[in-house]
């Protein structure tokens, strides 16, 4: 019997260390303000990523990142797929990017038709303007704000692909839903593509953080969709190192991978190399450390949930099944923007909801990623700033 590998624990940051190492989260807040916001996590590197980071900036490594054909990268990122969700990618398949909605942006341009981008809403607030930077117009399909389950609905999806709509920007594990969507529901998703002829666009930087019970299925680990989606994935959400600036687009068909390989440098912005060294590190030798990142999360999901209970039992937050940003419905306290009450009355900075979903009101983002007692001082502000 093999013996399971030891987990290296999650360290939280102190104040002060969040404020040196966090500078937009932490760092841009005024003295007592507590950030729940942008999507970063206030716990130390894992040591491995960051030993070998230290490493290479030993060795001088900040210059130019080396060919896109470099094949360490690839061999990483396919050992992951493989052991996390039993998904086989040739390390060929996977192409660098400077971040995960510049891929977005790159497979956009350069694949799809010049025709309307499908973007479900709420959705990731950067990436809204993605389909109007590549010259297109954008198409929202939105989810019901009071319906129990967020889901995608295939009937809309497929009216507005025989309008004339041609990509699909599928963020799974979705942010902010937080959902993971199901084998199902994907294969939905890729019989309607297919009807049409469209492309599908799938951000899948969220995949590390699925947590228990649910799980997450590549979108490009279905049959019939290789020749029609690309991936863009990364290892910086579950490791925190979104400045490192390294993703990663993942293009099974050869003909569309091709085609990205010939672009200029100037439609992929560089990524870096410390990116490569940290992302490398992640793909190897994280998973110690990731287990127990989501064992925390899973921690925190319910602690979460018990908060709310307890102190603001109006609020409706659907199950949480993937990512540390939990979707909340605060419309019963009576606040159009709870976010802007939490930060004057509560001293909380949350995500406002009208981000992430323009024209809804009463919802906000909350990052739960930090320590159990800092989650806990948060609810009991919002309490205070919201009843």
């Amino acid at each position: 019997m093999t013996s399971q590998p030891l987990l290296r624990p999650v360290v939280d940051l102190t104040e002060e260390e969040a404020r040196r190492a966090l500078v937009l989260k932490w760092g841009t807040m005024p003295p007592g303000v507590l950030p729940a916001w942008v999507a970063e996590m206030d716990y130390a590197l894992d040591p491995v990523v960051r030993d070998a980071l230290i490493q290479a900036v030993h060795d001088g490594v900040t210059g130019y990142p080396t060919d896109p054909e470099d094949s360490a990268l690839g061999k990483a990122y396919a050992g992951f797929a493989d052991r996390h969700f039993g998904w086989p990618v040739d390390p060929e398949w996977v192409l660098p990017v400077v971040d995960v909605t510049a891929g977005v942006r790159v497979a956009i341009d350069v694949l799809s038709e010049p025709a309307p981008v499908v973007f479900p809403t709420p959705g990731y607030s950067p990436q809204f303007s993605v389909p109007a930077i590549t010259g297109r117009q954008r198409v929202d399909l939105p989810v019901e704000p009071d319906a129990d389950r967020a889901e995608i609905d295939l009937d809309h999806l497929d009216a507005l692909f025989a309008a004339g709509a041609r990509t699909l920007m599928l963020t799974q594990p979705h942010n902010p839903w937080g959902r993971a969507f199901t084998r199902a529901e994907l294969e939905g998703v890729r019989d309607v593509a297919l009807r049409h002829g469209a492309r599908v666009v799938s951000d899948e930087i969220h995949a590390p953080l699925v947590l228990p019970g649910a799980e997450h299925v590549p979108y490009l680990s279905l049959e019939g969709t290789a020749d029609h989606a690309v991936a863009v994935v990364a290892a910086s959400k579950a490791f925190n190192t979104a400045g490192l600036r390294c993703a990663q687009v993942v293009a099974p068909d050869p003909v569309a991978r091709s085609a990205l390989r010939r672009e200029p440098m100037a439609r992929n912005d560089s990524w870096s190399p410390l990116g490569v060294v940290a992302a490398v590190a992640a793909y190897d030798e994280g998973d110690p450390w990731l287990a127990s990142l989501v064992g925390r999360l899973t921690e925190l999901r319910s602690l979460l949930g018990d908060l709310l209970a307890t102190h603001l039992p109006e609020v409706r937050m659907r199950p949480l099944e993937a990512t540390y940003l939990a979707w909340l419905d605060a419309r019963a306290y009576g606040h159009a923007d709870p976010a802007a009450v939490a930060l004057d009355r509560g001293r909380v900075k949350l995500g406002p909801g009208h981000d992430y979903h323009p024209g809804v009101e009463g919802h906000v983002r909350l990052n739960l990623a930090t320590s159990r007692e800092r989650l806990t001082e948060i609810v009991r502000r919002l309490a205070t700033a919201w009843t």
